[in-house]
C-alpha cells in the first residue's frame, strides 16, 4: 500500500513540475514574414549561422546571404503603436525574451543596427 501511494505521490510532483516548466518559457513575438529555415534548426544553430555568415562577410565580402543579421532583423523587429520599429534587443522583443531566458547576452547589437533600415545602404564604393 505505502509504495502505491509514494508512486502516486511521485507521478504528481512529476505532473506539477511539468505544468511549472511550461509556465516559465520565454514569451517569442511572432515574425513579420518567413524564416530562412525551420525553427528548430533557427532555434539550435542561429549562432553558428551567424558566426559563419560573419567570416564570409569579414573575409570575402558576401553580403545579403541567407542567413544574414539583416534578414533576421527585417522580420524580427515588430512595429510599436507609434509604427516605428522596435528593436529587437528591446524588453520583451524577440532577441532579447529568449537570451535573457538562456542567460545569453546579445553582442551583436554593440555594432550593428536593432531595426530595419528604411532603404538600403551603399559602402560608397565606386567603380
Amino acid at each position: 500500500m505505502r509504495a502505491w501511494v509514494l508512486s502516486l505521490l511521485m507521478g504528481l510532483v512529476w505532473l506539477t513540475g511539468q505544468a511549472w516548466a511550461g509556465d516559465i518559457s520565454p514569451v517569442i513575438p511572432k515574425a513579420q514574414g518567413a524564416c530562412v529555415d525551420e525553427p528548430q534548426a533557427m532555434r539550435r544553430h542561429h549562432f553558428d549561422f551567424l558566426k559563419h555568415q560573419r567570416d564570409d562577410t569579414l573575409r570575402s565580402g558576401i553580403r545579403g546571404a541567407k542567413y544574414s543579421l539583416k534578414e533576421c532583423v527585417s522580420c524580427h523587429a515588430l512595429r510599436g503603436h507609434d509604427g516605428k520599429a522596435v528593436p529587437v534587443n528591446a524588453e520583451g522583443q524577440f532577441c532579447q525574451s529568449c537570451h535573457s531566458y538562456a542567460a545569453v547576452s546579445i553582442d551583436c547589437f554593440t555594432c550593428h543596427a536593432t531595426v530595419p533600415d528604411k532603404a538600403p545602404k551603399t559602402a560608397g564604393v565606386t567603380q
